[in-house]
């Protein structure tokens, strides 16, 4: 009698055709998946910003809560640091120090990302961040107007139009005081003549053509980069200059990285 026939059940593999088809499949949404992954963590930075920006508006508020309306003192001549928005904030920041930097601001140097100023006071303190203040929001005293006529400035919280007058925002520097007749920089992180051209400080490439910002009715949202000409930073600010549309730019005028940008 013949013995029992085994059957053998052999399980067949991928072929190496099968497996690449399977590796360019798996490349293939990764590709289609990764912009909007890089997309949605683009976006959970800026609401991060958002966010820093909305709890420096309740410093604020709670500072001119504490000082009848006015807005701070400022570091405009001398040597007023114990009177600038780091010193007269700090109690209420320094325990959420983290408030203090956008988490899109990753180029750390002291003309970049983030700044790193030394305030000096009664005691020594150094500040970090990746933030600045508009100077002109502030309540200096007589004669130390930083060579700014007195009318210039924003020194109460309840003025008109308060919600196009920037009080803090993305900036590379601790301060910021823009001229309507400041030119765009001529690429992105160009800091030459910074002091005598604020909005070199302001463009910073951030939130994918914006900035974000807290104004003075202490709302917070974010703003076009070609927009910071549109802002009432000062009371004799031109809105209507020459770098917004009505004024006459027109979208070749501006610098090659920024025409793509919404224009304002």
């Amino acid at each position: 009698m013949d013995a029992p026939r085994v059957r053998c059940s052999l399980k067949r593999g991928f072929t190496l055709i099968e497996l690449l088809v399977v590796i360019a499949i798996i490349a293939l949404l990764m590709a289609i998946l990764m912009p909007a992954l890089q997309r949605i963590k683009e976006q959970a930075k800026a609401v991060a910003c958002q966010s820093n920006l909305r709890q420096w508006t309740l410093y604020f508020s709670m500072y001119t809560d504490d000082n009848n309306g006015f807005f701070h003192r400022g570091w405009n001549v001398g040597s007023e640091t114990e009177t600038s928005w780091m010193a007269v904030l700090r109690p209420y920041y320094l325990q959420q120090r983290e408030v203090c930097f956008c988490p899109a601001a990753t180029k750390a140097s002291p003309r970049s990302g983030r700044f790193s100023h030394v305030a000096w006071g009664p005691n020594f303190y150094e500040e970090y961040g990746s933030y600045g203040i508009n100077l002109y929001v502030s309540n200096p005293q007589p004669g130390k107007e930083a060579g700014k006529p007195a009318i210039y400035y924003w020194r109460r919280r309840d003025v008109t139009g308060a919600a196009e007058i920037p009080l803090f925002l993305d900036d590379r520097w601790w301060d910021t005081r823009p001229h309507h007749m400041d030119r765009p920089p001529d690429f992105e992180g160009q800091v030459e003549d910074w002091t005598t051209n604020a909005m070199k400080m302001l463009c910073v490439l951030r939130h994918s053509g914006f900035v974000n910002g807290a104004f003075a009715d202490f709302s917070t949202r974010k703003i076009g980069l070609k927009e910071l000409w549109t802002l009432k930073w000062h009371q004799e600010f031109d809105t209507r200059g020459m770098w917004t549309r009505a004024g006459g730019v027109q979208p070749e005028d501006w610098p090659e990285w920024m025409r793509s940008f919404k224009d304002y």
